[in-house]
């Protein structure tokens, strides 16, 4: 019990130490932490509100949500106070019997609260009613009527939006774990499996990646994150994906991808990160969005294959086996990429060398 507790945390803390040390987590989130940010620079932030608070967690939106409507109401109340105040309306002023008051039954601050709630969310006077004796009572009434119409419609549409982002729509597309380096129409390719869990489609898809390092230039200067593109590809392209199903993407390792000096037992020993991204635009909102993961050198797999998934019916639906979407097998794979294409130009060479011994002999019988 002592062993399996203690195995618990120590993986808990490697996790954590993976997870600080990846610049994109696995669910897409970009871990890194800015410092030294001028004061002026943060007031940006307060620039560009809209994006600022669309950005914040629904709990501080929340609390932001109920403050300034508690806020407003509250400053208006006193302004409604200073009102009552200046035309002699507050109880405590002792106003005649034939007073006309700027506001019926605003005679303190706690009806002027309320007062100052009916008017900013519209909901209806009762027993407090503003008079035409006070103008400026009117005006106020104008100002905290435009003033509420603006804080609510601001909030209706951060709401609406929040609920409409297209991150949330990147929550159904989902990555492997894990990449696969293995044999694939006849090449050494790294391979990752990727499906919409709707069955809406996204649109354009198109899929790419970035593989993040450090490098060394012959100049001596180190590059702490050296990006080196990847391409990825189905077997109909790499543009514009029929998303339908799930997908497997592939790589080929050739003599120009940044993976063919890496063989099966270096792999673990490299430090880089190769970061996936797919754009699309959903179809039935007409949002653009960008799924985003990540896969370190623990997480590819040399000489394993995925397993299929897909499958069909007898009465010809096709079905997904989404319980095996992680799922992988192992298959004969070369120790590394160079060891592949050898191994691959000696059997073209030996059956190049077969034809033509064959034709040597076909052309020798017909001249004898």
């Amino acid at each position: 019990m002592t062993r399996s507790l203690t195995q618990l945390v120590r993986d808990y803390l490697e996790e954590r130490r993976i997870h600080r040390n990846r610049l994109v987590t696995k669910d897409g989130h970009c871990n890194i932490e800015y410092g030294h940010v001028r004061y002026s620079n943060r007031f940006a932030y307060m620039l560009d509100l809209w994006t600022t608070v669309l950005e914040l967690r629904w709990s501080w939106v929340m609390f932001i949500f109920t403050a300034s409507f508690l806020l407003s109401w509250f400053i208006f109340s006193l302004t409604w106070y200073w009102v009552a105040y200046s035309n002699g309306d507050l109880w405590w002023q002792y106003p005649p019997n034939d007073h006309t008051p700027c506001v019926i039954n605003v005679y303190g601050l706690t009806t002027a609260f309320l007062y100052s709630l009916t008017t900013q969310m519209t909901i209806g006077y009762s027993i407090r009613v503003i008079t035409p004796l006070c103008p400026d009572a009117i005006v106020l009434l104008v100002i905290q009527t435009i003033i509420g119409t603006i804080i609510r419609s601001f909030w209706g549409a951060i709401i609406i939006s929040k609920f409409s982002l297209p991150k949330k729509r990147a929550k159904t597309i989902s990555f492997s774990e894990t990449a696969v380096i293995s044999p694939k129409n006849g090449a050494l390719c790294l391979q990752l499996r990727v499906a919409n869990l709707r069955k809406t489609l996204m649109v354009g898809s198109h899929i790419y990646g970035k593989l993040l390092r450090t490098t060394v230039t012959p100049e001596g200067e180190t590059i702490i994150m050296d990006q080196i593109k990847v391409d990825f590809l189905v077997d109909a392209g790499k543009d514009h994906l029929f998303f339908a199903c799930p997908l497997t993407l592939y790589h080929v390792i050739d003599r120009t991808s940044p993976f063919y000096e890496m063989a099966e037992d270096t792999l673990q020993q490299h430090e880089f990160e190769l970061v996936v991204f797919l754009d699309a635009t959903d179809e039935s909102t007409n949002f653009f969005c960008q799924v985003r993961t990540s896969y370190i050198p623990r997480e590819i797999m040399w000489g394993y294959d995925f397993f299929p998934i897909i499958s069909r019916s007898k009465d010809g639906t096709y079905c997904v086996d989404f319980s095996e979407f992680a799922r992988v097998v192992p298959v004969l794979t070369p120790h590394c990429a160079n060891c592949f294409s050898n191994a691959t130009a000696h059997n073209y060479n030996s059956r190049y060398s077969n034809d033509e011994q064959g034709l040597d002999v076909r052309q020798s019988s017909l001249n004898f």
